[in-house]
């Protein structure tokens, strides 16, 4: 991949996200389709707040399993439903991942209303893609001034949390494009990202043209405060950092691991902060750059320095997702640790064949952590990941990595970062399946 390739893959892949982005995929195809239905109406005022909104959605599976018991920024709830009312009253769809970033008190309101009044519909989509969203919206009168009775339009996104691939108004498509999955077999051959590729563009870019990624301190680094200042969730990060003298320690690794888990702490939680994210997911955004801002923070690394390991933690994690799909049973958690490893290695001064040796280490380490849901306890497997990484990172800038003589560990690191997304993709398909059963019988 040339140079300019591989920073708009990065640009594509990490971006602000404002809530989890399940549920925040599903506001934005709301969104879309009530913008749709404005353009083609006459509607007076601030008619959304208005509006006795009708909303049926149709989400894949690996989306209601990550939408059901996240927080949903600014309401105190859970679920697709209030996000999806959310996305009709008050979501700007050109915003993307921040589709609700004008969100306030009186949609919060009119959106509850909307959900205790049984507006909103969730259903599972009989579908192949992992990551599916079909969001129709109708309106019953009142706001819109001049339509048909009852106007509807709908909107669906595939394989990427921010790309819409259709769209429909009154029983008329307006536009159709191929989905993800199948632009993404296009260019699989187009695609030639290695470790040694990686490795090389960290060192080497020009810093201009790679500083944007210091952003991943702006976001992410904002949430690690408000985490620790505030009461969300299971409060993992605020423990860790109030228990350092008894139990923790006032160390690297304690710090780390409760700078990254606050962050996780109030996203999951339904803080209004934004991550930012990679590979379409906040908590891998914060697990791929937290524990390595940590570093630079603790042992006061010069911008520069901070940008190249950001660089690389982030690319080793798109490169990784490359295989294993936006959406599996494999806690993305497991890849983003992966990526911040590799990223404290460099800090620390290693080379490319320590940096294979921690991607083998953490493949030998945490592989089999399952994605049971986005939810507060997300927290603690963060907390875990980032201890691997500083284990895993440890252990290789002493020459220590895993044989291949291990599992699923070989020499080549690339075939074992094949074997990483083929076990998440295709090898753990019906363990998707039997943790979704699980969570919608409880």
């Amino acid at each position: 991949m040339t140079h300019e390739e591989i920073i708009a893959l990065i640009k594509r892949e990490v971006k602000p996200a404002l809530g989890c982005t399940e549920p925040i995929a599903v506001a934005l195809a709301v969104a879309k389709a009530v913008e749709i239905i404005s353009e083609n109406c006459t509607c007076s005022g601030n008619w959304r707040l208005k509006a006795d909104f009708r909303l049926d959605i149709s989400v894949s599976g690996n989306i209601l399993k990550n939408g059901m018991g996240v927080g949903i920024p600014g309401t105190g709830m859970v679920g697709l439903p209030v996000a999806a009312a959310l996305g009709a009253v008050c979501g700007d769809s050109s915003r993307g991942l921040e589709v609700l970033s004008a969100l306030n008190k009186d949609a919060v309101a009119r959106a509850k209303e909307l959900v205790a009044r049984k507006k909103v519909k969730v259903s599972v989509a009989d579908t192949e893609h992992l990551l599916y969203v079909k969001a129709t919206v109708a309106v019953e009168g009142g706001a819109i001034a001049s339509a048909e009775v009852d106007p509807h339009a709908y909107a669906v996104i595939e394989d990427d949390h921010d790309r819409i691939v259709e769209t429909s108004y009154a029983d008329k498509i307006l536009m159709s494009s191929e989905s993800g999955a199948a632009a993404t077999e296009r260019s699989t051959d187009e695609y030639d990202l290695n470790v040694q590729v990686i490795v090389d563009f960290a060192r080497t870019a020009p810093f201009e043209d790679i500083k944007f990624i210091l952003q991943d301190r702006t976001y992410n680094l904002a949430l690690a405060k408000e985490g620790l200042r505030g009461d969300y969730g299971l409060q993992v990060g605020k423990t860790i950092r109030e228990n350092q003298e008894e139990v923790f320690g006032d160390d690297f690794l304690s710090y780390a691991m409760g700078l990254t888990a606050a962050a996780s702490d109030a996203r999951m939680a339904g803080c209004t902060l934004p991550a930012m994210s990679n590979s379409g997911s906040g908590n891998q955004g914060i697990t791929v750059s937290m524990p390595v801002i940590a570093y630079a923070l603790k042992y006061e690394v010069d911008d520069e320095s901070l940008a190249r390991a950001l660089i690389l933690s982030n690319l080793v994690a798109i490169h990784i997702k490359h295989y294993l799909g936006k959406l599996s049973a494999l806690c993305g958690c497991v890849v983003a640790s992966t990526g911040s490893a590799c990223g404290i290695v460099y800090l620390q001064g290693g080379g490319y064949d320590q940096i294979c040796a921690a991607i083998k280490n953490m493949a030998g380490n945490i592989t089999g952590m399952v994605c049971d849901g986005a939810k507060v306890g997300c927290a603690m497997k963060v907390a875990s990941g980032v201890s691997c990484a500083v284990q895993s990172a440890v252990l290789a800038l002493r020459g220590t990595c895993i044989p291949s003589t291990d599992g699923i560990i070989e020499d080549d690191v690339e075939k074992t970062i094949r074997n990483i997304g083929t076990i998440g993709s295709a090898g753990m398909k019906t363990t998707d399946h039997m943790i979704l059963d699980i969570m919608l019988c409880k």
